[in-house]
């Protein structure tokens, strides 16, 4: 029996929506963050000594990081169409988005959110100094970065209904929780319509609502 390690707020989102969506047998297990350094608890780390999610097990086999882990899961079910086949015309569109959820979009998030955090935890005059160091950072190389991606985001999704295509695939279920993340900071309101039609999607898919009901959390929100 294949067991996703759940931490509240985090990617294992995405594992559990997906595992819904194909109908799958599997355990879930929820841990909590620590309520003072926000961080996964001592037994999570024991699986995954990053403390980072999601998490599977099955077996003897204990693996992370979420592509490699929707890769793992699709691999056990040949005939699902969130993969689309070498020869479907959605293929490249599929693996473009994919793999632009954790190497371009969560990775820009992810410098952002540290510059963010140093902002805040370092002392007044020193955070003042970097405070306008990274507005230079923000505004030279992450900004443009962003509005580039969700352009394009835009584009493909005025053609196409889905990240994948023109049906759901896993880069749509990869893409959630970054997605989500941008969302709650208002980043599409007004301007990205398609991407809000999107969003609106999703949202009516059955596995995603029960994804959430499981989730039992008012919000995904961007954490690590």
């Amino acid at each position: 029996m294949l067991t996703l390690h759940h931490l509240e707020y985090s990617q294992s989102f995405r594992v559990l929506w997906l595992l819904e969506e194909l109908g799958a047998e599997y355990e879930l297990k929820s841990y909590n963050r620590d309520r003072e350094s926000n961080l996964a608890p001592d037994d999570y780390k024991a699986l995954s000594p990053l403390g980072t999610a999601p998490v599977i097990t099955e077996g003897d086999l204990v693996l992370a990081e979420s592509n490699a882990i929707i890769d793992y899961i699709l691999d056990n079910h040949p005939d699902s169409p969130l993969r689309p086949a070498p020869a479907s015309p959605d293929r490249a569109r599929h693996l473009f988005w994919f793999h632009a959820a954790q190497g371009s979009l969560m990775s820009t998030q992810g410098i952002n959110m540290v510059l963010g955090l140093l902002e805040q935890r370092t002392p007044g005059p020193i955070s003042w100094l970097l405070k306008k160091i990274f507005a230079q950072v923000r505004t030279i190389f992450l900004n443009p970065r962003l509005e580039a991606l969700f352009d394009l985001m835009e584009k493909d999704l005025s053609v196409q209904p889905f990240f994948g295509g023109a049906n759901l695939t896993a880069a749509d279920i990869t893409l959630i929780y970054p997605m989500l993340a941008a969302r709650d900071k208002g980043v599409f309101a007004g301007k990205y319509p398609h991407v809000e039609q999107w969003f609106d999607r999703v949202e009516q898919i059955p596995s995603f609502v029960a994804a959430r009901k499981l989730d039992d959390r008012p919000h995904i929100t961007f954490r690590f």
